[in-house]
């Protein structure tokens, strides 16, 4: 049997369907797993033992200029050669329907219309998965993949997973022996911990620690920050395999609700994120990932960019958290 995934962006989403891949694979050794992302993230599905073949697209081009598109639906038509027996769209949007339609004629899963926002979208699948749209979004993509297969995945079986984030021994950069790790961007700035209060739980673990960047304002903000503590060093600009690695070997990562501090999740390393505009069902809380949220109330539908709460969650909560992980 040959399935394709289609699971687009963002990193973060990303990781919380890979977990779902260990199971798919262990009850069906002989099943063959492609995967359609967006070329910027793919690095997150290399090395990866239950991918077959990563099948790479550039949608975030037609953006930039209208006519892409057809290079786009060349590209998707040319993997559909690949004769899929099963579609799973696990992104639940209007483009990955469009996608997964395109990829084949057979089997095409996806949610149903009571369980996205983009309700369009299940009408281009002939199988469909209900699950509430404010559920864990791990339970939802674990859901939605595996359920195809006839497969009952609990969260006990979840909080047991086995790392499935992987490098190669190429991607390993020498960093200090000991250390942690701090994310201070993300895409809206209201998801943002202030760096002065990073700074502050730095000088109180006194424990050396990389900023992780990603743009250049982050870059900016990382200088800004080094000058203010003597157990800061920004981490270089790295791939999605080499930043893997990275996370691996750190000993705890700190940071918003982002990609990369995700990446921990996927790799059983102790962390710790933040929120504050958006809801803690974005990940598992485990007794090594835990999370902090400030009080502000989430509407699961239409998040408010404009909540700033993330600034009142304190310093010395986050850092009682870090010293029980740290021991």
């Amino acid at each position: 049997m040959r399935i394709c995934i289609v699971k687009l962006t963002a990193m973060g989403d990303i990781i919380h369907a890979m977990v779902a891949l260990e199971f798919i694979k262990k009850n069906n050794p002989e099943i063959i797993i492609d995967w359609v992302v967006e070329v910027a993230f793919k690095g997150i599905l290399e090395n990866n033992p239950y991918i077959d073949n990563i099948l790479p697209v550039n949608l975030k081009s037609i953006k930039k200029k209208k006519t892409a598109i057809f290079q786009q639906i060349k590209l998707v038509k040319k993997y559909s050669q690949n004769n899929y027996d099963m579609v799973i769209d696990a992104q639940g949007l209007i483009k990955s329907a469009i996608v997964s339609k395109i990829l084949s004629n057979n089997i095409i899963v996806g949610f149903d219309k009571h369980s996205i926002r983009e309700k369009i979208a299940s009408y281009f699948y002939n199988q469909t998965i209900s699950i509430e749209y404010h559920k864990n979004t791990i339970t939802r993509n674990v859901k939605v993949l595996c359920e195809p297969f006839n497969l009952k995945i609990t969260d006990d079986d979840i909080f047991q997973k086995e790392p499935f984030l992987y490098f190669k021994e190429s991607d390993r950069l020498e960093l200090k022996k000991d250390y942690n790790l701090i994310v201070i961007g993300s895409t809206w700035e209201s998801k943002n911990y202030p760096k002065e209060k990073f700074i502050e739980i730095v000088e109180q673990l006194k424990k050396d620690t990389y900023i992780v960047w990603g743009t250049d304002d982050e870059y900016e903000k990382a200088l800004s920050m080094v000058d203010k503590s003597q157990y800061l060093e920004i981490l270089p600009k790295v791939n999605l395999n080499t930043l893997k690695s990275v996370v691996a070997n750190a000993k705890l990562l700190i940071g918003n609700d982002t990609g990369p501090t995700h990446l921990a999740w996927g790799l059983n390393i102790p962390s710790i994120t933040i929120f504050g505009p958006t809801p803690t069902n974005k990940t598992y809380a485990t007794p090594i990932n835990r999370v902090i949220k400030s009080k502000s109330t989430i509407d699961y539908y239409k998040l408010d960019k404009q909540d700033f709460s993330i600034k009142e969650v304190k310093v010395d909560d986050i850092v009682k958290i870090a010293k029980e992980l740290l021991k």
